[in-house]
């Protein structure tokens, strides 16, 4: 595999961690990243996020040792704000900053000169910190409590840049930013100083890496190149595993069948020597030479053949295991019923309304703090009526009325909706796995469930668990379980950011998921990679005025 020959700004050598309850998250993983930019990928479960912590120091590990050339600044997948601290506490200036306002208010406190040291122009770079993440000057002595939070992931990532932080963590650093957001993280992304480690499910920031890593079953592997290229060579690389196995398979199957024609042979040979014997054809001394001489040939013979068999199970063994057994989940959905014409939603915004209508792919896109979520769940919640007719002058209606101007609704025309919210919940805590999908489908056999389920990747004793029990990946494929096996089957099916917190191989499956569905899908996303996989036919942006444009 390619990989990066730099000096590695961070080792690691046989680290291991447990987790209080017993549960082993990582186990002996060895590797290293170089001093500059390496997206690390994974499955959800696989111990990134841990791998990061560990890194940072915030966790301990139960064995090994990680080795750094210095200091690691750490952003979390769930960032956790003090809302009235100031912004400059975010960006990490704040006590530089007073001490340098302190002075210049005529304080000759020591300790003020201590803390600014050499920094005397932070507010400038500060200033130009928050333009860098989207943000006025002035806000550098609000509190963080009026950023959104896309704003204050953005705020803390330059202040990891300001303040020149030898070596970033950064997990997840995409979730819940909006297009704006994401294209000003990826410009910091391209002049980044420093070793960089990014967790990332988003396709479009792993390729401005110099390396991707992987952390999978315990190995970590780096390759040097971004995402697209690490992919084309594992996909390359499983193609000539899967070639090397079934060529493999043909050879023991075939030492096998020689094997058994020796034995044959030597059956043969010996069944005629005994009858030589008998009838006395030759003389008793040169037929018992014979006799040992066959025992000898035929145990070299069995010998060879024993050890060509051996040597081709051992080269079976060696190929299969660099055939990945990954599991993916497989559906074959219903057919919800759907015809071409069919009206199935109308959204609107009082000036100008869309009709989605047979097994259409519609996204919804703008930026944070537009009301998308908030029109999704209006949608949803709408009075259901299946005439799947509007009032006279074509305006979309809503439990609450027509649509009004400058306020985006929707009005719905079918009654069988799924929706996957952003954050999964709707799901009975309580209840196990199996409960919660018999709820969506009562009519449906347990037997018969059970085996829908195993698609979805939740097999045994796993679909008799409480869902509190599950893991983040766990309660998604529940979630999307229950939304998908719906009986009767949903003709709409509606999600709120889907491939938040997902790993790239469940992205896979989800895309398949809805590939396979033909029903109409409506989504908000700012993954425009995930968009154009589904087959997105009609785009609508929402602004923070509430008017929508076709884009």
């Amino acid at each position: 595999m390619p990989t990066n020959t730099l000096t590695p700004a961070i080792v690691l050598d046989r680290v291991s961690f447990t987790w209080a309850d017993g549960t082993v998250a990582l186990s002996d993983v060895s590797g290293s990243f170089g001093t500059g930019r390496t997206g690390l990928v994974g499955r959800n479960g696989s111990g990134k996020s841990t791998l990061l912590r560990l890194i940072a120091g915030d966790l301990t590990s139960s064995a090994g040792h990680i080795t750094r050339t210095a200091d690691a600044a750490y952003l979390p997948q769930r960032l956790t704000l003090d809302v009235d601290r100031p912004v400059a506490d975010l960006l990490g200036v704040g006590e530089t900053l007073r001490a340098l306002r302190a002075i210049e208010s005529g304080d000759v406190d020591p300790r003020h000169f201590d803390a600014v040291g050499a920094d005397w122009d932070v507010e400038a770079r500060a200033h130009a910190a928050l333009a860098e993440a989207g943000l006025a000057p002035d806000m550098l002595d609000r509190s963080v409590g009026q950023l959104s939070g896309g704003e204050a992931v953005l705020t803390a990532i330059a202040g990891i840049r300001l303040r020149g932080a030898p070596i970033a963590l950064l997990d997840e650093p995409t979730n819940n930013l909006d297009r704006e957001a994401r294209a000003r993280l990826h410009d910091m992304v391209r002049s980044w100083r420093g070793a960089l480690v990014v967790v990332s499910h988003d396709t479009a920031l792993l390729e401005l890496m110099d390396d991707t890593a992987e952390l999978y079953a315990n190995e970590l592997s780096v390759f040097g190149g971004p995402y697209s290229e690490w992919r084309a060579w594992l996909d390359a690389e499983q193609d000539a595993a899967r070639d090397a196995e079934r060529a493999a398979k043909q050879s023991l199957k075939r030492e096998k069948r020689q094997r058994i024609e020796a034995e044959t042979t030597i059956a043969r040979r010996k069944a005629m020597g005994d009858k030589a014997f008998v009838e006395k054809r030759v003389p008793k001394i040169i037929a018992n030479g014979r006799r040992m001489a066959a025992e000898v040939s035929a145990g070299k013979l069995r010998g060879e053949k024993a050890d060509r068999e051996a040597s081709a199970r051992e080269a079976l063994d060696a190929a299969g295991r660099r055939v990945r057994d990954d599991a993916s989940m497989k559906i074959d959905l219903p057919d919800p019923g759907v015809p071409a014409g069919r009206r199935i939603a109308t959204i609107g915004d009082g000036s100008r309304s869309w009709v989605i209508q047979g097994p259409e792919r519609v996204a919804l896109i703008g930026p944070n703090g537009a009301g998308k979520t908030t029109l999704l769940e209006r949608l949803v919640g709408a009075a259901v009526e299946d005439s799947g007719d509007t009032p006279g002058d074509g305006s979309p209606t809503h439990a609450d009325g027509p649509i009004l101007l400058n306020s985006a609704r929707g009005a719905l025309h079918t009654n069988r909706v799924g929706y996957l919210p952003q954050r999964v919940d709707g799901l009975d805590e309580s209840a196990s796995v199996l409960d919660n999908v018999t709820a969506v489908a009562p009519h449906v056999g347990t037997v018969e469930l059970r085996n829908r389920l195993a698609r979805f990747l939740i097999r045994g004793a796993a679909v008799e668990r409480p869902v509190a029990t599950l893991s983040g990946g766990e309660r998604f494929r529940v979630a999307l379980a229950r939304l998908m096996l719906a009986d009767p089957p949903p003709q709409l099916l509606v999600f709120d950011e889907p491939t938040n917190n997902l790993d790239l191989d469940t992205v896979d499956q989800l895309v398949d998921a809805i590939a396979s569905y033909r029903g109409a899908v409506l989504v908000v996303s700012h993954d425009d990679a995930f968009l154009e996989r589904i087959g997105v036919s009609l785009t609508l942006e929402l602004d923070r005025e509430g008017q929508l444009t076709e884009r």
